[in-house]
């Protein structure tokens, strides 16, 4: 049998999405974002989905950030035709945030770099009491891309943002909802209740009036962003830090677990 890197479950109108790759601690493989993309938008044509929830398939990580090292296999053709044209965690998070209704993240596990992105696209997040969660992107060398530090900005503030990004820093527990990246933290026996009571009363409610405050709140929250030419510095910043030592040695230091010797170079 198939090993499904995402699982796809449906109970009456709420709608549950699993990252099941726990061997890799759920990281966000080209294949299964796409995989993410694709389900979400039948769902959105369907309407049947009132409510979706995101998740981890185990109790110790919602998702470790993106898989750039998977290859994706045994893709269908829609999906593979996807691959050569889109960026695919860009489709996946632009899926959530323009899903017609309500998205609820429920963060079981450390929750980091692309997963907390992720996490950030949704319209709700409730976590574990035990939850680790931060953007590590400056221990490695690489510069975050301007989307989604701007994901950023627009749900936690610029200061908070500035303060996640630039330390680098984790977050535990009671800190991860002091910094805004949770909306809500319960003890870990009670997460799923607490999770699917919330989607449960949202599909409940009325889907046109669902619907359109989740539209006009998107309009009115629209994050910033950059004009042409700041877009192209931005890119030229993306560039010289994944061509640099830096980013060598930054994930010479993860595999090796030992603490990275910077150079700027």
């Amino acid at each position: 049998m198939q090993h499904e890197n995402l699982i796809k479950q449906i109970a009456g109108t709420v709608g549950t999405l699993k990252f099941n790759r726990p061997e890799r601690g759920n990281s966000l493989s080209p294949d299964l974002l796409v995989d993410l993309h694709l389900t979400l938008r039948s769902w959105a044509e369907e309407e049947a989905v009132r409510a979706v929830i995101i998740t981890g398939n185990s109790e110790k990580a919602f998702s470790a950030g993106y898989d750039i090292l998977s290859i994706p296999t045994d893709l269908t053709p829609e999906a593979a035709e996807l691959l050569k044209t889109s960026n695919p965690l860009e489709l996946a998070l632009e899926s959530i945030k323009n899903f017609p209704f309500p998205v609820i993240a429920m963060i079981n596990g450390y929750c980091f770099g692309a997963g907390l992105n992720l996490a950030m696209c949704c319209d709700i997040r409730i976590g574990a009491d035990h939850i680790k969660a931060g953007m590590p992107p400056a221990k490695l060398g690489v510069v975050y891309h301007p989307g989604g530090i701007g994901q950023f900005i627009d749900i936690i503030g610029m200061a908070k943002t500035r303060e996640i990004f630039l330390t680098a820093h984790t977050y535990k527990g009671i800190e991860v909802k002091e910094m805004g990246l949770v909306d809500h933290l319960v003890p870990a026996a009670e997460l799923s209740e607490t999770v699917y009571r919330m989607a449960e009363k949202i599909s409940g409610n009325a889907p046109l009036a669902v619907k359109g405050m989740k539209k006009i709140i998107n309009m009115m929250g629209t994050y910033p962003s950059l004009d042409p030419e700041d877009n192209r510095t931005a890119e030229a910043l993306i560039a010289e830090a994944f061509n640099s030592e830096d980013l060598k040695e930054g994930q010479a230091a993860f595999i090796e677990k030992r603490k990275p010797v910077f150079t700027g170079k």
